[in-house]
């Protein structure tokens, strides 16, 4: 028996992995975080029989003892997260809790919010000359942060940011990133992506705070910022350059096998 984190993705059951959508169609037992995954995505889950269980009202205990019974009986489980389980989907304390149970668990791996948005928009986040890194974070509430990870010390690199969990305190964020990025530094809210309502708004640091309390935006929504997201004239990727092509791009034919 075997607890499977599956990543579903950020919404649409087409951005589930073919290993993840293969091991949801298999398990007896599915748990997933109804308020962040849609619930048409458990349909197919349903119509076979499998018990089809919304975890949001449930504490962690609660989960991981459905889990334990499930392996009582020698039932795999699917964990359906949303987005990539590895990227605040809390599976760490429910690991942790398996370990301690000595039941197995394997990690699939899934389509993040912030690749996904970025899909959306029809953008690069990595764009030679402009920005070379991509920093996933979130905005501080009640989970404390040291120091070192704090908005302003992040946004001193000048990276590409994407900010998670934040959106309600957007003019915090602001307030922070100014010093750094400047107000035309551009900025996308993703609301919902790949969700059948999603919705987005774009523009600057000077003016992105009064876009998104226009459009009402609450929670469920992914925050970008950087210079990627409107740059015209950068570098061409080495991966390309005519003169690079043995380097980066020609085949090994002389690499042995086995």
């Amino acid at each position: 028996m075997t607890v499977y984190f599956i990543g579903s993705g950020p919404g649409d059951p087409e951005l589930m992995t073919i290993k993840g959508q293969r091991l949801l169609d298999a398990a007896p037992v599915v748990l997933f975080a109804g308020s962040l995954i849609p619930d048409e995505n458990m349909e197919t889950a349903r119509s076979r029989g499998a018990l089809v269980i919304d975890t949001a009202a449930l504490a962690l205990d609660a989960q991981v003892e459905l889990m334990a019974n499930a392996h009582a009986k020698g039932q795999h489980v699917a964990r359906v997260h949303s987005g990539d389980p590895s990227l605040y989907g809390a599976t760490g304390e429910q690991m942790r809790r398996l370990e301690t149970l000595d039941i197995d668990y394997e990690i699939i791996p899934g389509v993040t919010a912030y690749s996904a948005s970025a899909a959306w928009l029809g953008k690069e986040l990595t764009l030679s000359g402009i920005s070379q890194t991509v920093i996933l974070t979130r905005y501080e509430g009640k989970t404390p942060f040291p120091e070192r990870e704090r908005l302003p010390a992040l946004a001193a690199t000048g990276a590409t940011l994407a900010i998670h969990l934040g959106v309600t305190r957007i003019h915090k964020i602001v307030e922070d990133l100014l010093p750094f990025y400047g107000e035309d530094c551009p900025v996308a809210v993703c609301y919902r992506t790949s969700w059948p309502d999603q919705d987005k708004v774009t523009g600057t640091l000077g003016n992105i705070v009064a876009k998104v309390r226009a459009k009402k935006f609450t929670r469920t929504a992914l925050i970008l910022v950087g210079h990627v997201l409107d740059a015209e004239n950068f570098d061409d990727s080495y991966l390309y350059d005519e003169n690079k092509a043995h380097i980066y791009r020609k085949k090994d034919h002389n690499k042995k096998v086995g």
